[in-house]
């Protein structure tokens, strides 16, 4: 695999052919990207609602009109969209529900392993919840880190994306019923294949990055 070839053709994709369509074994990898993202101890704060239909792409450009009607065409000509949510909070209940599944999928050979994984989380989560207070802010890096990895893996399916900051959260937690569910919208990401007369693609508008030595420190 040619990662930087990958990393140069990839970008913010502004234009979106709405004849092409992801193929369904595509999809499913774009599925595991998600679950599979790494998250600080394994935390994971997140749910994906994902627009897979006419129907479900209307849904999502509620969230678009207004201020943000500048990505309703994104997202109604896009194959599909993922909207990033995540956790308000993290409970004792949720907690012991990573650890389940944990212990489901074998990851501890002993008890002692088990609680000092137990103990390392609840330390983390207790930092950011008592003492720093940025237990939100902590909580939406996950799912930064998570978005990071999606973008990429996406491009290395051939697959083009735009994320979507400029969306209102307050209109899709209503839409999907976040709230309740203890979530909040993050950001969105718009997927599918570009068309000929994106101005943004790199072969039109060079990729613009700052050098390498003004960026790395290599000691």
């Amino acid at each position: 695999m040619n990662l930087i070839g990958i990393l140069n053709n990839r970008y913010s994709t502004k234009s979106f052919d709405p004849n092409k369509k992801i193929a369904s074994e595509d999809v499913e990898q774009l599925k595991s990207l998600l679950r599979l993202s790494p998250s600080s101890v394994n935390i994971q704060p997140w749910h994906f609602v994902i627009a897979a239909t006419e129907e479900g792409k209307q849904r999502m450009a509620k969230g678009v009109q207004g201020n943000y009607k500048f990505n309703e065409a994104k997202i109604l000509n896009a194959s599909h969209v993922v909207l990033f949510c995540v956790k308000t909070t993290v409970d004792e209940a949720y907690k012991d529900h990573i650890a389940k599944a944990e212990s489901k999928a074998g990851r501890f050979p002993n008890e002692q392993i088990k609680q000092m994984t137990k103990d390392g989380r609840t330390l983390f989560v207790n930092i950011h919840k008592e003492m720093l207070k940025d237990e939100q802010h902590w909580l939406e890096k996950q799912v930064y880190l998570n978005l990071g990895q999606f973008l990429l893996g996406a491009a290395a399916l051939g697959i083009d994306a735009c994320p979507m900051e400029g969306i209102d959260a307050r209109i899709l937690n209503e839409e999907f019923g976040l709230t309740e569910k203890g979530l909040t919208a993050v950001t969105a990401v718009a997927l599918g294949y570009k068309t000929e007369s994106d101005f943004n693609n790199p072969a039109k508008t060079p990729k613009a990055r700052l050098c390498v030595e003004e960026i790395l420190t290599v000691v």
